[in-house]
């Protein structure tokens, strides 16, 4: 609900201890819930009405800082969303429950006596005993198990037998644990070359108040080596620091480079955490115990008692934006929290979003470029693979083969990039045509061949994978294209002595299996990796010297205006992964357009240019950043619903005479069905961003109101970096 509500104090309160920010229980119809204190009035906001009073204090003190209140209720306003829910993504879940603002002990497991006095060398036959032991010994005070998942894949059945030896025990620590670095083994700092210099120069020097700095650097120039010496002074000031990653697979990395460079506590947040070890790290941070905060987008909203930097990594990501829900941008309030802090921020990528370039050529961010890898690191040599005409074996050309064997030979490892995982996007019958459609979308179901099923992947709905076509009856059913598990089984039967390694979500759901990965990469334990997206960003693999994109052309049809950009940083961030080491590397991307000017351009490594034909496009189409957008979205199990509704959304927005809005649709969504639903939409556009949010407000407050409205289910997305 649009609205907040009032109350009177609880009962023997003194109100003088009731400060904004705190929570309290309150009844609400029939139900008691956890509300978040808002705001002290010496009346009610509406007339006439008999206030219940509140039940419940359940804080000494306010759990959300009077700045992150402000962010919140400003996000609340421009994103147009029901301030409730907006506080509601700010606490973790235990806290919305009303539980206490208490961190449990993080369980520990530690050396005993007996287990002090063990050899390694007691445990030939268990290497991975052995492992373990080493690694206690060399942490007299304890692992937690975000240590272990980190450096040990797979450690608990080995941990078990550890203490059925008596050999090790579990423990409990209360709070986070207090970090020095031993100077003699933390590795050195990395010698800086003069645009590395001068960006840490400027950032630093803009620490005492808001500036907003863009990162742009090519991958591989050292971006996160800029971030650690920026934030060294903060921490020497007693201040703390945030940084954002676009993904929970890039958390870990950046984690252990943390760690091991600054003598501070580290919490992390992201979805992969349970609740406690959430609630843990969120109120390490709001007490000042941990200098430094990393985590996915939610982790905007930690308390932080002495702010002092914010940095968004990869900061042109796509997951910086919530699709559902609250649909906020994490980059952006990033900026604003930053603004209103007085604190500076940096966002960092090698392909910047156009919205970021845009705001450095209107001088609202200061743009530090790094045109150079780090280190004695090349940039790699590009090559387009021409596949028209040519037979590809499971969507590999005879000369990707070919190149393959080459660097596998040489000892490098090899990356082929699919962003469609399963086995095929299409399952079709020869003998009449039909193709497996789920029943609830517009969409096709993809094949699992190991699982023996079709799934959408869209809605998740499933069903056993056919042995006769259900039309004819015909027994001959093909497989159409090909995903990551097709890709991976063919290469495993083309090299069968090397180990193929797929890195996709089917494949990495269960906790720590990422991170697991990730270490048989970095150990040379695989050579050749099949992955989608989740390859694509951030990650460091020394002895990768060949990088392949399968099929570049998905991205140079789409209706999507932003499909352009999007493509380009693709290729861009995936090439991004070979050669960042001593060896070379090479790219190969393989296209039935080779002329294409987007990947001609690509070929060049100049972004920069690639961004500003782009830029010159948008200026002309009057398309974001030069105008700014708001998505109206419906639907409804009857078709006829979401236009109604959408017809009579716009038809109130007529009326209200913004002549510098305009309005297109309503119109069926580029997938009009999806899990079993029929969506429609309408699209609003002002090349005032304060005109568009004149309108939004007071409309939706008449939405609300329709009738037809109580059919569907309907949404806004202010500034929607989606269209479907």
């Amino acid at each position: 609900m649009r609205r907040s509500f009032d109350y009177l104090p609880p009962a023997d309160t003194d109100c003088s201890r009731l400060v904004p920010g705190m929570r309290l229980r309150v009844p609400f119809g029939r139900n008691e819930v956890t509300g978040v204190l808002l705001e002290l009035a010496d009346a009610p906001q509406i007339e006439g009405i008999r206030l219940k009073p509140a039940h419940t204090v359940l804080d000494e003190t306010p759990l959300l800082p009077a700045d992150l209140l402000w962010l919140l209720d400003w996000a609340s306003r421009y994103y147009q969303h029901p301030i409730g829910e907006v506080m509601q993504q700010a606490l973790p879940v235990l806290l919305r429950q009303g539980r206490p603002a208490r961190i449990k002990g993080i369980e520990l497991w530690q050396l005993t006596p007996a287990g002090t006095a063990s050899e390694p060398a007691d445990l030939s036959r268990a290497p991975r005993q052995s492992a373990l032991l080493m690694s206690l010994q060399q942490h007299p005070d304890g692992l937690d198990a975000d240590w272990l998942n980190s450096h040990e894949p797979n450690w608990r059945p080995s941990m078990a037998k550890l203490m059925e030896k008596g050999w090790v025990q579990k423990t409990e620590r209360v709070g986070l644990p207090e970090v020095t670095i031993d100077a003699a083994q933390a590795p050195p700092p990395h010698h800086l070359n003069d645009a590395q210099q001068a960006a840490v120069s400027a950032i630093q020097s803009g620490a005492q108040g808001f500036q907003a700095f863009l990162l742009d650097g090519v991958t591989g120039s050292g971006k996160t080596e800029i971030y650690l010496r920026a934030i060294e002074p903060i921490l020497a000031a007693g201040r703390q620091a945030l940084v954002l990653v676009p993904e929970i697979g890039l958390t870990p990395q950046l984690v252990n480079r943390f760690r091991r460079r600054l003598a501070t506590p580290v919490a992390v947040l992201h979805s992969g955490l349970n609740d406690q070890e959430r609630l843990g790290a969120w109120l390490s941070a709001a007490r000042g115990e941990a200098g430094v905060v990393i985590g996915t987008r939610s982790a905007l909203f930690t308390p932080l008692a002495r702010p002092g930097i914010l940095i968004v990594d990869e900061e042109h990501d796509l997951s910086f934006k919530q699709q559902d829900g609250f649909r906020y941008s994490a980059r952006d309030l990033a900026v604003v929290r930053a603004r209103h802090s007085h604190i500076p921020v940096v966002l960092g990528s090698a392909t910047p979003a156009l919205e970021s370039l845009d705001n450095c050529a209107r001088g609202r961010f200061t743009r530090l470029h790094l045109p150079e890898r780090a280190g004695i690191a090349t940039p790699p040599e590009f090559s387009l693979i021409d596949v028209r005409n040519q037979k590809l074996e499971h969507g590999l050309s005879a000369q990707l083969l070919s190149h393959m064997q080459t660097h596998l030979a040489s000892g490098g490892q090899v990356m082929l990039f699919i962003n469609r995982r399963g086995f095929a996007p299409v399952l079709m019958c020869h003998a009449c045509g039909w193709h497996a459609r789920c029943d609830r979308c517009d969409a096709h179901m993809t094949v699992h061949q190991n699982a023996h099923r079709l799934r959408c992947h869209h809605c998740g709905s499933e069903r056993p994978l056919p042995v006769t076509c259900p039309e004819c009856g015909g027994e001959e059913l093909i497989h159409m294209g090909y995903g990551t598990q097709r890709v991976a089984e063919a290469l495993a039967t083309r090299f069968p002595d090397t180990p193929v390694l797929r890195i996709d979500r089917d494949t990495t759901r269960r906790r720590g299996a990422m991170q697991a990965m990730l270490t048989q990469i970095k150990q040379g334990d695989v050579q050749i990796l099949v992955g989608t997206q989740m390859l694509a960003k951030g990650h460091h693999f020394p002895r990768l010297t060949l990088v392949a994109l399968l099929d570049a052309d998905y991205g140079l049809f789409s209706a999507d205006f932003r499909a352009a950009e999007r493509l380009g940083q693709l290729v861009l961030q995936v090439a991004g992964r070979a050669g960042r080491a001593e060896r070379p590397g090479e790219v190969l991307i393989q296209t039935h357009h080779p002329d294409s000017a987007l990947l001609q351009s690509l070929l060049g490594h100049d972004y920069y240019r690639f961004a500003q034909a782009l830029l010159a496009e948008r200026q002309a189409a009057e398309l974001p950043p030069f105008s700014h957008l708001a998505l109206l979205r419906a639907e409804a199990v009857n078709a006829e619903a979401p236009l109604q509704f959408l017809d009579e959304a716009r038809q109130l927005a007529g009326q209200a005479g913004h002549r510098d809005v305009e309005l297109f649709g309503p119109m069926p969504a580029p997938m009009e069905r999806r899990a079993g639903r029929n969506r429609a939409q309408l699209l609003l556009q002002s090349r005032s961003r304060g005109a568009l949010q004149q309108l939004l407000g007071p409309w939706l407050m008449q939405l609300e109101k329709l009738k037809s409205g109580r059919k569907v289910r309907w949404s806004i997305d202010v500034d929607p970096m989606e269209m479907f």
